[in-house]
Order: structure tokens, then sequence, then C-alpha cells
């Protein structure tokens, strides 16, 4: 019975994928998580990452045709990371079908974003053996064609503390420079603050975060706001 309902289910996802597997024990693997058997999803979910960096690549090299190799790469790693994998993963009711060992059945495992994103790029991985970089091209670019469309402007996917350099660049003005300040709370719960001098601001612009670079971050986004709203 367990078994008739793993068919079903699967047949429901190769249905969401459009894709349907000639080896379907392919796609079994790429569903089973390593707490569940010996022979599980790493290895496709290895392929898979390669495979679906080079699609998201290629498509973005051909999409981007004036950006630079920095802005692509920002473009990609908002479209490969975890967290959209698992948001594709979990459209597709992968969750479901996902085979794990008991401990994780307990605590949730099926929800789990590392874990629906692995299995993401092991069935991409899968696609990819059982009908070819052609076939994976096609379901990746139809599972990826509403998050190309929603791609931000790339202004806004540089880091705060480069656009804050850029715009000081753009009007010759002099490049910021951070201070540490002090560390506040306990060594678990540490918070860095940080002072970002810049010339055309009356006074420092102070920022905080769970580490240095967090806080530099942040006082580049409050300094940026400030000049770029006097303009």
């Amino acid at each position: 019975m367990a078994a008739l309902s793993d068919n079903r289910q699967q047949a429901r996802l190769c249905k969401a994928l459009g894709y349907l597997f000639q080896d379907p024990q392919l796609l079994q693997r790429a569903l089973t998580h390593r707490s569940a058997a010996n022979e599980n999803y790493e290895r496709l979910e290895f392929l898979g990452d390669a495979v679906l960096e080079y699609i998201i690549s290629n498509e973005l090299f051909h999409r981007y045709r004036h950006c630079k190799e920095g802005d692509l790469s920002r473009l990609r790693s908002t479209l490969v990371n975890g967290e959209t994998l698992a948001g594709i993963a979990q459209q597709l009711s992968v969750g479901e079908c996902l085979r794990l060992g008991p401990g994780e059945l307990k605590s949730g495992g099926f929800r789990r974003t590392s874990i629906l994103a692995d299995a993401m790029e092991a069935i991409i991985g899968a696609i990819s053996l059982d009908g070819g970089m052609e076939a994976a091209r096609k379901v990746v670019l139809r599972l990826y064609q509403p998050r190309f469309a929603a791609l931000p402007e790339l202004d806004q996917l540089k880091d705060p503390k480069t656009r804050l350099q850029e715009f000081l660049q753009s009007r010759r003005m002099p490049l910021p420079t951070y201070h540490m300040v002090r560390e506040e709370g306990d060594k678990h719960t540490r918070i860095h603050v940080v002072e970002c001098e810049v010339e055309p601001l009356p006074q420092p612009v102070e920022g905080k975060g769970s580490s240095r670079r967090k806080a530099e971050q942040d006082a580049a986004a409050k300094a940026f706001r400030m000049l770029s709203s006097d303009e």
C-alpha cells in the first residue's frame, strides 16, 4: 500500500515537473534522504548543483548581454540559493514525496529548507542523467520563469558598502572610513558597533550587527539613505 502511495506521489511530482522519468529509480533515489537508506540523493545533489548553476549562468549570460561578471554573479546567487530552491520544492510538493528515516520524519525534515533544497538539486541531477542536459534545461527554465521575471534591478543586488562607494565615486567625493567603536552583550549574543564617516555628512553614522562586516553594512546602508535622500 505504501509503495502504491509513493508511486502516486511521484507521478504527481512528474506532472508538476513536466517531465516523465524513463528510469523511475533515479527519481526515487533523488527523493531518498541519507537517514532512510545508503543509496540516497547525495551524489545526485552534487551533480544537480553543477547542472543548475550552468543552466542558470548560461541563461543569464544571454539575457543580460551588457552585464559585467560581478552583476551576473549577483543575479545568479539570488536564483540558486537554498531559499529559492526550497521554495520551488514546496510549490512542487517535494516534501510529500521524500523518503526520510524515523528521526528526520519525526523532526519534520520534509519541511526543512536545507533538505528540500538538496532534494530539488538531486531531482535536477536525476533529470540530467535520465534525459540529458536539454531535458534538464527545459525543466529548470520552466520552473524558474517567474523568478527571472521577478529579478530586482541590478543596483538593488549590490551590498550597501558597494552602493555607498559607487555613489561617492560618481560624485568625486572621498571614500568612507569605518571604525570599530565598541562591542555590546555577552560572547554568545555579541553585537558589534561600527561608525561610518562620510565627508558630506556632519557626523559619523552608527551601524550594528552580529559581526563587524554586518555592522559596517548596516552603517553604510544608513549613510547611503541619508545621502541619497538629500538629492
